[in-house]
């Protein structure tokens, strides 16, 4: 489906914010979906990128990073261009079914992973805790709009430079050893961090989703490139069975 690119912003190096008009898309768009963009035209395959946020069931919002020439030719396009998306694609969060234990529903995300949370937060009906993690303050995006739709807000930066240093998964641990009650955890952001949560997790009997990034051909199932590793031994297709699964049955070391 051509989109039209409504609004474009950079908010840090390396890094766009953009919003496209697609109102048959963002009225079954679920947090945690992504859509498959074509960048550069035939020259590139489509780029798999998350879903931000959705606003007034028409305007899809997605950031992304350029890390190689397909994103790099998508960060050239301009307001008013038509962008040609598939999606909404893969299963989103299931936020929606209460939880089996009493207590505050927590977000966890690191790097590119804290942008699909925030559409998470504002679709939940209580208000989560949330829990980010940067590696400095040039990086700290989104905290304004996070502070809007969360209960408490808590920050981690590599270096120190804004919030706890360190990871922020010692929040996390900081968070159950003072006694808090977590009855649900959604994470989203760098391979290492997520198995760490989905440690944390375990161990306390807490329920997990991670939402899983990997390289992707075709975007629905077919090509089979994305898949991963369950603690079962089977594999799964991170376009299709996910991209949000329960942490807990990732193998994230497969």
């Amino acid at each position: 489906m051509l989109c039209e690119l409504i609004s474009k912003a950079q908010p840090s190096e390396g890094v766009f914010d953009y919003t496209i008009e697609c109102h048959q898309m963002a009225i079954k768009a679920k947090p945690g979906q992504f859509l498959h963009i074509l960048c550069g035209g035939d020259s590139y395959l489509r780029r798999p990128i998350s879903i931000c946020d959705v606003i007034d069931n028409r305007l899809i919002r997605f950031i992304f990073q350029v890390k190689g020439e397909g994103t790099k030719a998508l960060s050239r396009a301009k307001v008013g261009e038509r962008l040609d998306v598939l999606g909404p694609l893969g299963n989103g969060f299931d936020y929606q079914q209460k939880a089996e234990q009493e207590g505050d529903c927590v977000l966890i995300g690191g790097g590119i992973g804290i942008y699909p949370l925030l559409g998470l937060a504002r679709r939940m009906k209580d208000k989560p805790v949330v829990m980010l993690g940067f590696r400095n303050t040039d990086s700290m995006l989104l905290t304004g709009e996070f502070s809007v739709v969360a209960r408490s807000l808590y920050v981690s930066s590599d270096d120190g430079s804004v919030g706890v240093e360190g990871n922020v998964t010692d929040i996390l641990k900081h968070s159950l050893s003072m006694g808090s009650k977590i009855s649900k955890i959604y994470t989203c952001g760098p391979k290492p961090m997520m198995k760490a949560v989905a440690e944390i997790a375990r161990e306390n009997n807490i329920a997990c989703e991670a939402s899983l990034e990997e390289r992707m051909g075709c975007g629905v199932g077919a090509c089979v490139t994305c898949t991963c590793t369950m603690t079962d031994g089977s594999r799964k297709r991170v376009c299709k069975d996910g991209p949000v699964f329960n942490a807990l049955e990732v193998d994230f070391d497969g």
